[in-house]
Formats: C-alpha cells, sequence, structure tokens
C-alpha cells in the first residue's frame, strides 16, 4: 500500500466488505463504534483483531470509514517517498473537508483507540507490503461525500488484503501506526520553530544559581575539612592560676593578685530544679541539639561581623567549650567562633549530655567572682548548692547572662534583675519544669549582702575596683575576661603618692569625726590625664564605695572657673567688670555674698578672689548660661548632670548648684594647669595578657579652650591662693599655687582645687547621708581643712615626684585684685563650728528664670569691709563667720562665731540681724 492509501487520520481506510451494517467495532479501551456501508460486511478477524476502530465516523451513500491501521509496507513506503503520501493526503483533506470529520473523531475519542491500535498492530510481511504498493490514496474517500468510484475499489481491494492478511493470524503492527499516523494524518509536520533565546536576565541568574550552589558545595567541603582536622584542645589549667595581678605605675610593685573562687561538685548534688532553671535561661534544647544552634550561631557571626549585639547565641555545650578547654580564646572573630562551633560539635558527639551539664555549671561564672554554682550558692545566699530553691537557682541563672547587675542589685539594677529573674521562672514554666501554680507562689529571692575578700583591705580594694570598672566600661573587657584571663594590669597609681596622701586625710582629719563624714581626694598629671594618685575611703571592706570615683557632692564655688574660662574664651577679659553688690534678686529669688558684704563694680579677678557670688551669677547672665554649659561638658562633666532639674537654667547656675565626682574637678583643674589642653583622667596604663601581649592606655588631649583664656583664669585663681580664700594651699618652698574653694550652702560639701603646672589634685568633704557637714574644731569652708589637706600632700608630693618649681604663663594683662580683707581667710586652725539647717541633694533655690536684681540701699562704689559693729569684733578683721577674723576686741572678731551672733560684727553684726537666706554660697 502506497501512502496514499491514508487517511488524514493515519488511518486503513475500511472498505464497503469490511464490515455490515450493526457490526461493531470493539476498541481497546472498551468503547464501541458502529459502521455503515453500502458494501459487503468483512468478517472479523481472529483473536479479536479483524476490526481496530480508531474512529467512530458514519459513512453513507458511498462514503467510507477511515481506520487508524498502518503497516510496515505503508511505514516503509512512507520513508521510502520522504512524506510525499502525507503532502498529497494532506492536500485532498483540504480539497474535501476531511478536517471536520477528524475533528469528530478526536471529539468520540479516536485517539485513545488509535493507540490501542497502534499497539495492537503486528508487523505485516513483505507480501503484504508489495500488495498494498498500488493502492489508491485513503484521502479520496474522505472528502465529505463525493467519493469517487474509481478510489473506492480501490480502496475496497486495499482493505480486503489487509484483512485477509489479519485472519491469517498476522499481529497487527505497533510502532509504525503510531509514528507515522500522525505524518499520514495531520501530513508532513511542520519544521519546528527555533528555539527563543534567554533573556540576559536569564542567563544571569542561571550563573547565579551555579555560583550559590558551588559556594553552597565549597562551604560544606571546608566544614567537614575544617571538623576533622579541629582537635578537641586539653582542659584549661586551674582557674585560680588564671586571675588578675594589678600593679602599680612602676609595673613592679604588687597591688593585689585575686584568685578564682570557684569549688567543683558532681552533678547529682546540683539540685534539679536548678539544673531545669540554667537550661530553661540558656538553652532550651540543650538535651536534643548537637552542641550548637543554627539560629544561635547566625546570631553571633552577625553580630561579629557588624558589631550589632542581638542576643546570646552560644548554646550550654558552646560556653561550656570556651570556659573548660584552653585555646578557644575570647576575641571576637569569625575563626575563633568556627573553632568553638567544631570542638562543641565533636564535643557533643563524644561527650555525654549530664557531663558537659557538669563542666558548665563549674565553669561559668555568676557573679561576685563566684566561678560555678557552688561558689555562686555560698556568695549569693551563703548555703551549699544542694540547699538551693528553684527560685534561687532561678535567680543565679539569670545572673549568667549579666552577672555584674546581679552582683549587687540596688537601684535600677534591681529592678531589672527581678524582671529578669521572673522571666527565667516563666521559661520554667513553659518547659514544664515547674508548674504555674509553684511558679505563682514563688517570691524573688534576695540575695545576701557582697563579701569582699580581705586581700582587698585598705586602699587596695578602691584601686582593683576603679581599674576594672574602667576596663570595662571604657576599654572593652568583660568582668569574666579580667578574672579568667591572668592579666596583669598596671595601673596609673604612684605607689608612693598613695601613700602620703592617705597620710595627709588620717593626719588632718580629726578621729572623732564622724563616720559618715567622706574625705576624697584625687591627683591626675595634667599632661598625659594619668590619675597617680586618690584616696577612695577609710577601708574598702568598710566603705566600698569610692569617695573619688563613685561619690557625688555639688561642686559649689569650685564651679566658678568654668564660668570665668566662658566668659574669657567668649571675648570678656579680666578687666570686664561686674556688679558684686549684695543682695540681689533674680526672679524673686534672692543671693547675697558671703557675710553680706558688698562689693559694687568690681573685676573679674577680684570676683574670683573673693568668690563673690552676684559677681559671678551677673557673670553667667553676661555670658549665657548656655555658653557655660557647653564649657563644662566639654571639661568632662556630663549633659545628664548638668541639666538635671533644669539646674543650668537657674541664674545660680555658676554658684556650682550640680553635683559632681571628685574626680571630675580634678580633670576640670588639669585642664586649666595644661593651658586649655583636656584630658579624661584614667587609671589603667597597661594591660599584659598570659601570651605577653601588651596593651597600652592613653587620651587624647582636646583643647577646650586658648593657652592665652587657661592662663587669664589661672592667674585669677592664683589670688585666690595668695590673697583670697585658698591662702592655707600655700606651700612652704613659695612656688606658684593656684586654686578655688568651694562652699555650698549650709556647709553640705567643702572643697579645695588646686594645682601647679606639673599636677592638679582636688581634696572634698560631704558627708553620705548628705546632711550638714560638721567637722570637730574646724570651721565648714573649702579654705580650711581641705586646704590644710591639700597642702600636707602636695608639699611632700613635690619631692616625690622630683617636680622643680615652675611659672605658670604671662596672663594678658595684670589687673591685680582686691587687697582688703578677703572672705573666709580666717587662720587654718580650730574654730566652733555652728552648722545648720537641713539639707538636700540639690540647689537650694530651684531653677527660676533670669530676673533682675534689687540694689541694696547705699550700695558702696568699692568694697566695703564687713564687721565694724560697736560691740566686740570692730577690729580690723572681717569676722564673717570663718574663724576668729583675726580683728580685735575681746573675741578676736566677736561673737561666737567670728561674727556676733550672726556672723556680722559685735552682737548683731554692726548692722542688726541678716535677712532671711534663700541661696547663700559660703567662701
Amino acid at each position: 500500500m502506497s501512502s496514499k492509501d491514508r487517511s488524514p487520520g493515519g488511518e486503513r481506510p475500511t472498505g464497503p466488505d469490511d464490515v455490515t451494517p450493526g457490526d461493531a467495532a470493539i476498541g481497546r479501551d472498551g468503547d464501541t463504534t458502529e459502521f455503515e456501508t453500502a458494501g459487503d460486511a468483512a468478517p472479523p478477524a481472529k483473536g479479536g483483531d479483524g476490526a481496530v476502530g480508531g474512529t467512530a465516523s458514519s459513512v453513507e451513500d458511498g462514503s467510507a470509514a477511515s481506520g487508524e491501521d498502518v503497516t510496515d509496507a505503508e511505514d516503509t513506503e512512507n520513508v521510502a517517498d520522504g512524506g510525499k503520501g502525507a503532502d498529497e493526503a494532506k492536500g485532498a483533506d483540504v480539497q474535501k473537508g476531511a478536517a471536520p470529520e477528524k475533528d469528530a473523531e478526536a471529539k468520540e475519542g479516536a485517539a485513545p483507540e488509535k493507540d490501542a491500535a497502534s499497539k495492537d498492530a503486528a508487523p505485516k510481511d513483505a507480501d503484504d507490503a508489495k500488495e498494498a504498493d498500488g493502492a489508491p490514496s485513503s484521502t479520496a474517500i474522505l472528502g465529505g461525500g463525493a467519493t469517487a468510484a474509481a478510489a473506492g475499489a480501490s480502496s475496497g481491494k486495499a482493505t480486503q488484503t489487509l484483512t485477509a492478511s489479519r485472519a491469517e493470524g498476522a499481529p497487527p503492527r505497533t510502532s509504525g501506526a503510531s509514528r507515522t499516523g500522525a505524518a499520514a494524518g495531520k501530513g508532513k509536520p511542520p519544521a519546528k520553530p527555533p528555539k527563543k533565546p534567554r533573556s540576559r536576565r536569564a542567563r544571569y541568574a542561571r550563573r547565579a544559581l551555579f555560583g550559590v550552589l558551588a559556594f553552597i558545595g565549597f562551604c560544606v567541603a571546608a566544614f567537614g575539612i575544617a571538623y576533622v582536622f579541629t582537635p578537641v584542645p586539653s582542659p584549661q589549667q586551674d582557674a585560680v592560676e588564671q586571675g588578675p595581678t594589678f600593679l602599680y605605675s612602676d609595673g613592679k610593685s604588687e597591688i593585689a593578685k585575686t584568685g578564682t573562687n570557684r569549688e567543683v561538685v558532681p552533678l547529682s548534688q546540683v539540685p534539679k530544679g536548678v539544673r531545669d532553671a540554667v537550661i530553661a535561661a540558656e538553652n532550651r534544647s540543650f538535651y536534643q541539639d548537637p552542641g550548637v544552634s543554627v539560629k544561635g550561631t547566625a546570631r553571633a557571626f552577625w553580630t561579629t561581623v557588624t558589631g550589632e549585639q542581638l542576643q546570646g547565641g552560644s548554646t550550654i555545650t558552646q560556653q561550656m567549650v570556651r570556659n573548660y578547654y584552653g585555646g578557644i580564646g575570647k576575641e571576637r572573630s569569625v575563626t575563633r567562633k568556627l573553632k568553638e562551633i567544631m570542638v562543641s560539635l565533636k564535643v557533643g558527639r563524644e561527650k555525654s549530655k549530664d557531663w558537659i551539664l557538669e563542666q558548665y555549671l563549674n565553669t561559668i561564672f555568676f557573679g561576685r567572682d563566684a566561678y560555678g554554682v557552688q561558689a555562686a550558692a555560698k556568695a549569693y545566699y551563703d548555703k551549699d548548692v544542694k540547699q538551693l530553691t528553684p527560685a534561687e537557682g532561678a535567680y543565679l541563672a539569670a545572673a549568667i547572662q549579666q552577672p555584674t547587675n546581679f552582683a549587687e542589685p540596688t537601684g535600677a539594677h534591681a529592678a531589672y534583675a527581678e524582671q529578669r529573674w521572673r522571666a527565667v521562672v516563666g521559661n520554667m514554666v513553659r518547659d514544664g519544669a515547674v508548674s504555674q501554680a509553684e511558679a505563682t507562689a514563688m517570691t524573688f529571692p534576695k540575695p545576701g549582702k557582697l563579701k569582699i575578700q580581705n586581700v582587698l583591705r585598705g586602699q587596695r580594694g578602691y584601686m582593683v575596683n576603679v581599674a576594672k570598672k574602667e576596663l570595662i566600661e571604657r576599654r572593652g573587657y568583660t568582668e569574666d575576661e579580667i578574672n579568667r584571663s591572668g592579666m596583669k594590669i598596671t595601673t596609673t597609681f604612684d605607689k608612693r603618692l598613695m601613700k602620703s596622701l592617705k597620710d595627709a586625710v588620717d593626719n588632718n582629719v580629726p578621729k572623732s569625726t564622724s563616720k559618715k563624714v567622706r574625705t576624697a581626694a584625687v591627683s591626675v598629671d595634667p599632661r598625659t590625664g594619668q590619675v597617680l594618685a586618690f584616696y577612695g575611703g577609710r577601708d574598702y571592706l568598710d566603705e566600698a564605695l569610692s569617695s573619688a570615683f563613685g561619690d557625688w557632692a555639688q561642686a559649689g564655688s569650685g564651679f566658678k572657673p568654668i564660668v570665668l574660662a566662658t566668659a574669657l574664651e567668649n571675648g570678656l577679659g579680666l578687666g570686664t567688670t561686674v556688679d558684686g553688690s549684695s543682695p540681689q534678686y533674680y526672679a524673686g529669688s534672692r543671693v547675697e555674698n558671703d557675710s553680706g558684704t558688698s562689693y559694687g563694680s568690681i573685676n573679674l579677678v577680684t570676683a574670683t578672689q573673693n568668690s563673690v557670688n552676684t559677681a559671678y551669677v551677673n557673670l553667667g547672665q553676661k555670658v549665657g548660661l548656655d555658653k557655660v554649659t557647653r564649657m563644662a561638658e566639654r571639661l568632662g562633666i556630663s549633659r545628664d548632670q548638668l541639666v538635671k532639674n533644669g539646674a543650668n537654667t537657674a541664674p545660680t547656675f555658676p554658684l556650682g548648684v550640680v553635683s559632681v565626682h571628685p574626680v571630675q574637678q580634678a580633670g576640670v583643674f588639669a585642664t586649666f594647669a595644661g593651658e586649655g589642653t583636656h584630658r579624661t583622667p584614667f587609671v589603667v596604663k597597661s594591660v599584659t595578657n598570659n601570651k605577653d601581649d601588651k596593651r597600652d592606655f592613653t587620651e587624647k588631649g582636646v583643647r577646650v579652650f586658648s593657652t592665652q583664656t587657661a592662663r587669664d583664669a589661672t592667674y585669677a585663681m592664683e589670688k585666690v591662693v595668695q590673697n583670697g580664700t585658698g591662702r592655707g594651699a600655700q606651700l612652704p618652698d613659695g612656688r606658684p599655687v593656684a586654686g578655688k574653694t568651694g562652699t555650698t550652702d549650709e556647709g553640705r560639701s567643702i572643697w579645695f582645687n588646686g594645682f601647679i603646672p606639673q599636677m592638679a589634685t582636688t581634696v572634698a568633704m560631704f558627708r553620705s547621708d548628705f546632711k550638714p557637714l560638721s567637722i570637730p574644731g574646724y570651721s565648714i569652708y573649702g579654705g580650711q581643712l581641705p586646704a590644710q589637706i591639700w597642702n600636707n600632700y602636695m608639699s611632700e608630693a613635690v619631692n616625690i615626684k622630683g617636680y622643680e618649681q615652675k611659672e605658670f604663663g604671662d596672663p594678658s594683662s595684670d589687673m591685680g585684685g582686691y587687697e582688703g580683707p578677703a572672705e573666709n581667710d580666717g587662720p587654718t586652725g580650730p574654730v566652733n563650728p555652728a552648722p545648720g539647717g537641713r539639707p538636700t541633694r540639690e540647689p537650694t533655690v530651684r531653677p527660676t528664670e533670669p530676673g533682675g536684681s534689687r540694689p541694696p540701699t547705699g550700695r558702696p562704689s568699692s568694697p566695703s569691709t564687713p564687721g565694724g559693729g560697736d560691740g566686740p569684733g570692730n577690729g580690723e578683721g572681717p569676722g564673717n563667720g570663718d574663724g576668729p577674723g583675726n580683728g580685735g576686741g575681746d573675741n578676736d572678731g566677736g561673737g561666737n562665731n567670728g561674727g556676733g551672733d550672726n556672723d556680722g560684727g559685735g552682737d548683731n553684726g554692726g548692722g542688726g540681724q541678716r535677712p532671711d537666706i534663700r541661696f547663700r554660697e559660703h567662701d
């Protein structure tokens, strides 16, 4: 059969003898199709193959039903003709409307039957192929009802031949009909359209995908190699050998060596409630994870790369590895983190979870110098670990992340500690460790009082504490790192100066002074900012808070040089005059000078020398309090301190109503000694780790005001020591000294801040309960006992350090000063003090808007001599409340306190009883 004998669907034409009316052709899928023909019916083939249906067309009036079977001969001819028959068939279809019939066939399931026919067909022999060679094209019978007779006969002959062949048992062909049927039915298949080229975006995406896959593969391979070649290191040496050693500035003399407080206990002695609390707080999935957390590791890498702290990323296993094994390191780097992960994974496979938890609980830092849960139980609750309750265990677990805040929870730390504790208890409920009822019944287990090691007795504890604090807050170390890393910490403290300063305090403060009276002293090198010496309190074991670094007190008139520097830096000169009359009023608030002395119009040298309150309030108004605030900030006083309760907007701001640390004041006056260059005071010179890697520390100088401003301000402060309120600070060798006294209202704090070109030293006294001071044998003024302590210490310090006498720089002009009697210039010998009034931490005058002054009657054009009453005390001395006044009369200045009953002169100070004082700066 030639290619012309094929139907458009690739089916074999069926002649009039093939089927009879009503006969059914059963397809493979069970569908039944009736064929109606005008000719005789052909008998069915053996084995059910006689009628192979692929179409369901009814043929009437000479129309022929087309089949789907194609023989091997047809296949061969199709290949030989190169698709010629298919082309002709396609043309016939178009002319005679075969397409609609084809559509009808498709709708009635021709395709499934076609598949069945093609699968059931058996290969034809060569004779069938030859006989089929002359058969007409099957397209002639599919012409929409107008079929030629010759074509029908030829088609019938061909059909009979095929039927006969099937009747003899030749199996139908399978694949040939399937492959060529489509070609015969549809004609020559059109050429495939060219593939659409990929877009540039698609190409880049594909390349990126390959790159990502390659990178992942590389990372996996690298991880595997790293895991194989990372050994588990040996455990660290005994933790006591890793404790820090604190040294004096010479790098040799030891201040103290602190060891690690640790006591190992087996896991069986740790109560289950404590273990559950630690797991709930630190690593909920501890007993399920392989030793590392994917999320936690990702957070840790992000923190390492960006420096942004998110939250803890280490599992209990990782923390144990870091603390227990040597060689892991503490630095924040990707390399160290990878090593930690590898070791953690290996340990997680090789060791049991209970073993890991036991080592963790015996090495982790809990604060209070306690390493391990046993040491922590004793440090916080003074009991054995076996006796800890679940609530106490939750507190210790909460302390792991921030042990310093939990060591002594007071103030804001107390609120945070309880909040964190409740969170841990909540986690325990979440994990089923305790019931909600048990958690509700728990009360916050406040720890006992912190116990301090005897090695820190005296000044040693203060030195160690301030050095550790600085390393943590300013140099980036952790407390745990300091306590475990075997550091040698060289401080800036000169051993001989430390002893001399302590001796000066001990030898001058009366033994009968109340224990609530605190003395602070700090010496700073203006060239470097190093704290050369300080006095922190009587004994660290009794008074752990350093009076020099931790305590606060109002600055008093020691703040006035900041106002002076601001004025000079903003174009005013030492010759600038201000109103020093007394009293004056600002928004209804009364301000007056000590003893009510009224000076009239005076220059800045006189205002500084005699610490004239009203003059400095007016100077602050003239230069602007906002500028004064900025200057104080640049000199090391934080803005929070300056703006608290609106202090920097009050007219009395220049009088020192803000509270400061003594070390801050020492830094301020060191800036004057350094001619305008400020360096923040610091106490740690260097740190050397256990690998002998040394890290040195310095403070960069910052120019705060000009050299000439510093020299002019220093000139005015020289006059304070030469002729003013600080004459008690004059050194015996006659070298130049500059400084400023400070005394707050009602004598709550007294100061002397003095300096030579090579060193600045501040001495302050105040009460821990902020009540007015009472010092046996001394009046309460900065020019008294504080200046005396300063003198005693500095007289030795210049010899210890070998400081040569050195002059201060020349001022822009020599303005001189007030040569009359200075305020508060009584002798340094003891007198009978009479402090009074109720103290407050804040200024006596609340912040108000500046107001005008109410000039007193009879304001003098030049400073008048205080005193002058008719009774005793009418000599030449001022009699102004700072000692006997060196005047005359029976009682050296009159009255009980060098100025009559009310600090004036005679019985009533030569001018009657003084009116009520709203704010009074004593200097």
